[in-house]
């Protein structure tokens, strides 16, 4: 096998098939592409003996057919056929015979897999007018999800076509066990209904799939086995039941399947009726058992209906996306805990973060921080990672917007050096004086830790900072936080590593000078109020200039040469930022001497400002100008 056998550009064949029946060989598929996806792949080959018997076309050939025209939820959903030389090929969603599954399956599921077979009969029977004369376990399938699937429509016919010869010539090919009585006695002459063939063959799967279970299951059970075996196994098919009324049975009418059969008919449903159920959905599922909603329910709840409907994402869709908090008890809590959630829902997320839809990708988005936590780390750094990058190319802003938000719930857990990639150096540094653990600090390593609580959004907290002291010589003014806010590394009086002008590009963003001069300015008047010959020149490091604006792309960024740290032995040292003192020095009044020279009074005005010492020009040749 292999993908030149197919005409599904990058499909892959497995060679093992996991069914052989005397019509087809039956394949699991891998199709990879922008929306991978895994497929069943029905092969039949002539050299099959019963398929030479049945004649042309093949039965897979007309299964295939029967598929493309008859589409319906609870029928096996056709995706693709062709043909490879003599070799026929046909391309369905992803399922398992039911006979392999059958014995895992619980009563409820029974239940609802029932229904699903049924309401598939009634469409074929009232809406295609067709019988499919071969209801059976061998012709029933299951989605991963759980969902019955009817298929083995080979031996389908319309109402127009059917007769006796048609049935004497598939006879031998069908479930034996489904044949009903009045086909072994029935003469050319007697005119046998279709419909009573498939009410006979549903009443004998019932049966079998129902033996073994206890009545106490599911209500109604007990009274529902006897109606199949009574009624719909009656010999006179006019003594049959209808299936319409069958549908209507307590068996099929508990809250329950009418919330699947509501989820599954939802293109159906109207605006008001879809209003009305969403909105009362989520105290009807707090009802039953948290992994038998995930289980039954959870491939409905996400998908692509559910997800685009209003209603639903208000009322429903919260509850959905939030796994629970244990220690949480308030009322607004989500329908599942971590665990089922990683084990039901998380593989359909990672399945839907594939769907390049602009409006399911928002959502997606939009909940992303209250579920992140529930994926494991190998899942965000393959899977996650990769498609909200994908999401920051995109021509929408908004979504780019989403997306780099949503891009910074990844940082915590898996580092930012996988997230956007390239070398980083440390540029910043921790001004405080204490290093030790803000609130959020360890609110976020709990949230990392712990995987098995939710944790609340990281923007929602607030970091708490110590009062930054006035700086040296600025006690008398009120500063303004926009210099703290700026620019706190350029305190002289605080020990920050250096940034070297020459290896670091200033940053232009659109931060122009009329943001950066106030703060040069202010910086030079409060270094002008000190006195003394200790003058500290600040020092202004070269801002980093981007040239082009793509170098900002993440994942794609130029290094930054990293910074060579200095150590730092004050670093929980408190700095005591004083007033600068002035030294005074006394003034020392000189001795009297016979050789000072008289100076004359009324010239003291006029040294223009000179105040120099004139005993320095002292000696034998002083000369007294009063003389």
């Amino acid at each position: 096998m292999g993908n030149e056998k197919s005409a599904l550009n990058g499909l892959e064949i497995d060679d093992k098939a996991i069914e052989i029946t005397d019509f087809w060989l039956h394949h699991t598929g891998n199709l990879s592409g922008a929306n991978p996806q895994n497929l069943s792949i029905f092969i039949s080959e002539p050299s099959l003996h019963s398929t030479a018997n049945f004649g042309k076309p093949s039965p897979l050939e007309r299964t295939a057919k029967n598929l493309m025209l008859h589409r319906h939820p609870c029928i096996l959903k056709y995706v693709s056929s062709w043909r490879k030389g003599s070799i026929y090929y046909l391309a369905t969603e992803e399922v398992k015979p039911l006979v392999q599954v059958i014995g895992s399956q619980t009563t409820l599921q029974i239940c609802i897999g029932l229904h699903s077979i049924l309401r598939a009969l009634i469409f074929l029977h009232e809406k295609a007018l067709a019988s499919h004369n071969n209801v059976s376990i061998t012709s029933i399938y299951v989605t991963p999800e759980g969902s019955w699937k009817l298929g083995g429509l080979e031996f389908l016919c319309k109402f127009t076509d059917f007769n006796q010869g048609y049935l004497k010539k598939i006879k031998t090919f069908r479930n034996e066990q489904s044949i009903a009585p009045e086909e072994a006695s029935a003469s050319s002459e007697i005119q046998i209904n279709p419909v009573a063939i498939d009410q006979f063959a549903f009443g004998v799967l019932t049966e079998q799939v129902l033996r073994l279970k206890n009545a106490d299951d599911v209500p109604s059970l007990s009274d529902f086995r006897d109606l199949c075996m009574q009624s719909l196994q009656n010999e006179d098919p006019l003594l049959r039941t209808n299936l319409s009324t069958i549908l209507n049975h307590p068996f099929f009418t508990h809250d329950f399947i009418n919330i699947h059969a509501f989820l599954i008919e939802l293109p159906l449903k109207t605006e008001l009726e879809k209003e009305q159920f969403f909105s009362h959905l989520v105290q009807q599922l707090k009802t039953f058992p948290e992994k038998i909603v995930a289980e039954q329910l959870g491939r409905l709840l996400l998908s692509r209906m559910v997800l685009l409907d209003s209603t639903a994402q208000l009322k429903l869709l919260p509850y959905v996306l939030k796994p629970k908090i244990e220690d949480d008890n308030s009322e607004d809590i989500g329908l599942f805990s971590i665990s089922t959630f990683k084990s039901y829902l998380v593989p359909k997320l990672l399945q839907i973060f594939r769907v390049r839809d602009t409006s399911i990708r928002l959502l997606l988005l939009a909940h992303l921080s209250a579920f992140i936590y529930a994926f494991q780390l190998d899942e965000l750094k393959s899977q996650i990672l990769p498609e909200l990058l994908v999401g920051i190319k995109d021509h929408d802003d908004h979504l780019v917007s989403v997306t780099l938000q949503a891009l910074a719930y990844l940082v915590p857990i898996l580092g930012a050096a996988t997230v956007i990639g390239g070398k980083r150096g440390k540029l910043f540094t921790d001004g405080r004086p204490n290093h030790s653990q803000t609130r959020q600090d360890v609110r976020m390593s709990k949230r990392i830790n712990n995987a098995d609580i939710p944790i609340e959004h990281v923007n929602s907290n607030v970091l708490e900072l110590p009062e930054r002291p006035s700086p040296d010589g600025g006690e008398d003014r009120v500063e303004s936080p926009l210099i703290y806010a700026a620019d706190e590394s350029t305190w002289s009086d605080w020990d920050t590593h250096e940034t070297p002008n020459e290896n670091i590009d200033s940053l232009e963003l659109g931060i122009e000078n009329n943001f950066i001069e106030p703060v040069k300015d202010e910086m030079r008047e409060i270094d002008m109020t000190r006195e003394g010959p200790k003058v500290n020149t600040t020092v202004y490091k070269k801002p980093i200039v981007i040239s082009d604006i793509t170098e900002l792309d993440i994942k794609h960024s130029k290094s930054v040469q990293t910074i060579k740290e200095e150590v730092n032995f004050f670093m929980d040292m408190e700095p005591i930022i004083e007033k600068p003192k002035i030294l005074h020095v006394e003034e020392v009044v000189p001795v009297k001497s016979v050789f000072d020279v008289k100076v004359n009074n009324s010239h003291a005005d006029d040294d223009d400002g000179w105040d120099e010492d004139l005993n320095d020009w002292g000696g034998d040749n002083t000369i007294d100008l009063n003389n």
